[in-house]
């Protein structure tokens, strides 16, 4: 291993407009990635987590399309395989929640998958949108933001042919608790590979074990993604240590349990008179990149304090 892992119509109409717009944005995601891989830039990169699950279904298309042109730098998406070994992008291993259908994903066929219809979050069924591929995702995605695939890693091997084949390799991402040696027997296998970035639960024995591991190796990833229950030494030295390295730093503002408990998550931003209370306080720990439930409010407080330009 490298010492840096540098690890139907409605929806056709969509797709095209996608693609039209790939023509326009080819250096987007070059631009971002220099970003990220600058250590003394102070950018920093919004994640919008399940694209814009609010206004649309999550993991679909449109809600893909939305953080783009809102100006989010990665968006992250959730895969499942169908019975018939077609990734799709649904978080569950049911499609109850997010389509007007039932089953588990790895039961139905994707031709039967497309008879179900996705849900809105306020759990209303859409006329004609239905659950994308990865293959749409991505192409939807080439040139234009980021992509983190989330629940995939077991699919590695299928997932990096098809980005080889559509040309997103470098622009894919994803993130796991495994030990360096499996990530590196598994990554051997391919001539490229996607970004990888490791998760620190660095108030675990498990996430502490696995920190220790990569300095003890000196293999610097392009982040890491950190979680904490509670602040404190163990917080302060793993960021102290990640900046000092050159690594950017990943932090979840979704749900509290992930930054710190109440308080620190996106939801207490948006109630919050000053979102700066709330991010405010990741920035000054030295965070490069936020995953959020909220792109559009994080890239306002971003950008009017300089830091999204």
């Amino acid at each position: 291993m490298k010492k840096s892992l540098i690890f139907l119509l409605p929806l056709m109409a969509m797709l095209l407009s996608c693609a039209q717009d790939n023509m326009e944005n080819t250096v987007r995601t070059d631009k971002i990635l220099a970003e990220l891989r600058d250590p003394a830039s102070d950018y920093v990169a919004v994640v919008s987590h399940r694209g814009d699950w609010r206004n649309y279904p999550e993991n679909s298309i449109p809600a893909i399309e939305s953080v783009i042109r809102m100006g989010a730098d990665m968006v992250e998406i959730d895969v499942a395989m169908t019975k018939d070994s077609v990734l799709v992008l649904c978080h569950d291993k049911t499609i109850n929640r997010t389509t007007n259908g039932k089953g588990k994903v790895c039961d139905i066929t994707y031709d039967s998958l497309m008879t179900f219809n996705l849900r809105r979050a306020h759990n209303v069924t859409t006329d004609s949108l239905k659950m994308p591929t990865l293959r749409d995702a991505l192409l939807c995605c080439k040139d234009r933001i980021l992509v983190n695939v989330d629940k995939a890693y077991e699919y590695y091997d299928r997932i990096i042919a098809l980005t080889e084949e559509l040309g997103v390799t470098g622009q894919v991402l994803m993130k796991g608790k495994s030990n360096i040696d499996k990530i590196d027997a598994d990554m051997s296998r391919h001539k490229s590979n996607l970004l990888y970035m490791p998760i620190i639960d660095i108030n675990k024995p498990s996430g502490q074990a696995l920190f220790s591991e990569y300095q003890e190796k000196h293999v610097v990833p392009l982040a890491y993604e950190v979680c904490w229950n509670h602040a404190g030494k163990e917080l302060d030295d793993c960021v102290a240590t990640i900046r000092k390295t050159g690594s950017k730093v990943w932090v979840n503002t979704l749900w509290s349990s992930l930054c710190g408990g109440p308080g620190n998550d996106d939801d207490a931003a948006f109630e919050s008179s000053d979102p700066a209370e709330v991010y405010g306080k990741y920035l000054e720990m030295g965070v490069s990149m936020i995953q959020t439930d909220r792109p559009a409010m994080l890239l306002d407080y971003l950008r009017s304090v300089g830091r999204h330009d």
